[in-house]
This record gives C-alpha cells, structure tokens and sequence, in this order.
C-alpha cells in the first residue's frame, strides 16, 4: 500500500465526476471522547446544506460501545445522512484518516476531531470554495480555539485576510503544508488523496501532511478566512494507543520525547515529497516551520527549564537553528515564560486580524 514515483501520476488522473455522489464527506475518526461527540453532530446536523454526508470510523477503543450508541441516536435524528464503521482493529491517528478515505464517498473530505465543532455555515462556505474552483485540491479553513464556552474564542487561526488560492506546485505545497497540521476543518479531494494512499507514515500523526504535499502537486490550494471549525482545547490527546504509534506517543501527554518524534515526521515527510516529486520544497517548509516556531516551542515550555532547555536544544539540532525567529521565541518562551509570551502573540495576531506571513510563504496567488 505504499506510494511511488510511477503513481504520482494517478493524482492527475483522478476523476472530480460529481454523478450521485455528495459534494462533501464529513470525516470523523472516532476513539474515545464519546461525550463529546454528541456537540460536533449537533454542530454538523444545523448546517444549512444538504449535499453532505457523515462518516465516523470508531478505532477500537475502550468507549466503542458508547460511541455507536451516539451515532445511532442522531442517525434516528437524519436517517440515512451518517454512516457509523468500526475498525476491526486499531489502525491509529494516520490509518483511521486513510479509512475515512477509502470510505468516503463525497468529493471532498472535511476532517473534524471528534472533541471539535463545525461552525454555521461552514459547509456552504467550503461547498462555495471548492465549487468556485475547479482544481481545488485542499481548502486550508481558519479557525479559532475555545476552552469550555465555544462562543468565547482564544485564538483565531486565519493565514490570508481575503479568500486566496495558489496554483499547483511547490509554492501551494509549502504555503499549505504547516497550516495543515491541525485537522479540525481540513478538506481534501478525496479521490486525489485515495490515489496516493501509503501506510508509510503511520504512527506520525501527519497523514494529512503527506497528502496535501502530493495532491498540491496536480491541484490548486484555497485558503479560507472565514472561521470554519473550532478547535476544543484542553482534553488530553489519547495517541499512543495503537501498535504503531506505542513507544513514540503517550496517551494522555504530550512529552518532549513525543513532540520531537513529531517534528521528524514533518521534516521526514516534505523530503519524501521533494524527492517523489521532484518539487523543490524540503528547505522552505523547514524555513517555514522555524519561522513560525512558536507553537512547538511553547507546548513544552511549562516544563522545568532545564528539561525545556534541552528540547529547545534538540530542536535547534533538526536544522531549525539556521532560522533567528526560532532563536527569538526561545529565548522569549525561557525569559518572559509561557503565559505572558501567549500573550503577546495573541495581542499581535489580533491586532492584524490574521497570523503574520513571514518568509517565502508570504507567496503570491491569486
């Protein structure tokens, strides 16, 4: 099931034939969280769109039972809008996103975690995007994190103040690539993405990753501005479950140990990209990760200082020394710590209204 260079050409081949299938595949991977399913469902169910279906893959855990009653009590709600699959065993973060692939049947993917809310409007707002251009591959959503209350936003996370949109090729590639990380809201093409399905990158958590790198390569990229999804913080991430993911993530935390190993994914999967495809993007999502390094920084910066201290270390050590703003975050995050450095990164995206775009990302686009 692994991708090579003779099939890159299958993303090119790959049929958008709408027939009788829905626009959109509302895609959910499942595990644990039942709780929390029942607010996304909601969320889903009050859009004001019809051409959408939902599809959850339950991944084998300890709730399966609670999280199949959830879905049966909203398919009575909307018989015939969501198809409930359990996985026979636990494929995993990456494997689950590739079953929600083979499975859907819309054109395009919209990905939400399972502890997440769609925003109103949001499919139509999606639907609109992907319909005013033909060859969109990816729409990369805005969107804002919330604690309990999702009416009170912390963030908001929007890359270009007007709707923008980047041709195929390396500059969509990179431009999208970290913007993509997060899940809640990403759509895809789905035929495009089952065309390059590998499991070669199971158990970093960045499946998403590999595939917008290759589908960009044939299809344009679409940012969107308005607030799509958002993201629930504060439930403790439940990787680490699964045999590939066991010894490289903990449920329940996020070490140093497992936030390197992510970050090699990153790195690992652009220069896969680069050489299968032979697009130049390797260094400038590097560049691009460095310069806005904040995040992975700062995730690990209520540790003790000195634990802190080495990570930043081990970071620097994955080439992302090569970049001052990395350098300038760290030693932001170690002087003024973590809370006061939080906000003053909030005051500055507020004030633009969008997150700065710095380096060759900053692109062009139409």
């Amino acid at each position: 099931m692994n991708a090579n260079p003779k099939e890159v050409s299958s993303i090119h081949q790959a049929s958008d034939s709408a027939g009788d299938r829905p626009l959109l595949s509302v895609c959910i991977p499942a595990y644990n969280r039942a709780a929390l399913l029942g607010p996304l469902l909601e969320s889903i169910l009050a859009q004001d769109f019809e051409a959408y279906e939902v599809l959850i893959c339950e991944d084998g855990s300890p709730e399966r039972a609670a999280i199949a009653e959830v879905a049966d009590r909203f398919d009575r709600l909307r018989p015939g809008l969501i198809r409930y699959v359990e996985n026979p065993v636990n494929l995993g973060y990456d494997g689950n996103i590739r079953r929600l692939v083979e499975l859907a049947q819309g054109r395009y993917c919209v990905f939400m975690g399972n502890d997440d809310l769609l925003c109103k409007g949001a499919l139509a707002r999606i639907a609109a995007a992907v319909t005013q251009q033909a060859d969109c591959g990816v729409v990369v959503r805005s969107y804002a994190s919330f604690d309990a209350d999702p009416t009170l936003y912390k963030q908001i996370f929007r890359y270009f103040p007007q709707q923008h949109v980047l041709r195929a090729g390396a500059q969509a590639i990179f431009t999208a690539y970290r913007r993509s990380v997060v899940i809640s809201g990403m759509v895809i093409n789905r035929d495009a993405a089952h065309a390059v399905e590998t499991d070669r990158f199971d158990g970093t958590l960045l499946y998403q990753l590999y595939l917008v790198g290759m589908v960009l390569s044939a299809h344009s990229v679409v940012f969107v501005p308005e607030v799509i999804a958002l993201r629930r913080d504060g439930t403790p991430p439940d990787f680490g479950n699964s045999e590939v993911e066991k010894g490289k993530f903990v449920p329940h935390d996020q070490t140093p140990e497992s936030s390197l190993h992510f970050m090699r994914g990153m790195l690992d999967i652009a220069k896969y990209v680069e050489e299968t495809l032979g697009l130049k993007v390797f260094k400038a999502i590097r560049a691009d990760i460095g310069n806005y390094a904040y995040p992975i920084l700062s995730i690990q910066a209520k540790r003790p200082t000195s634990v802190f201290f080495a990570y930043g270390v081990s970071l620097a050590r994955l080439g992302f020394w090569r970049y001052p703003l990395f350098h300038l975050y760290f030693l932001a995050l170690l002087l003024l710590g973590p809370d006061r450095s939080d906000r003053v990164v909030g005051l500055i995206k507020k004030k633009l209204g969008y997150t700065p775009r710095l380096g060759a990302a900053r692109g062009g686009g139409q």
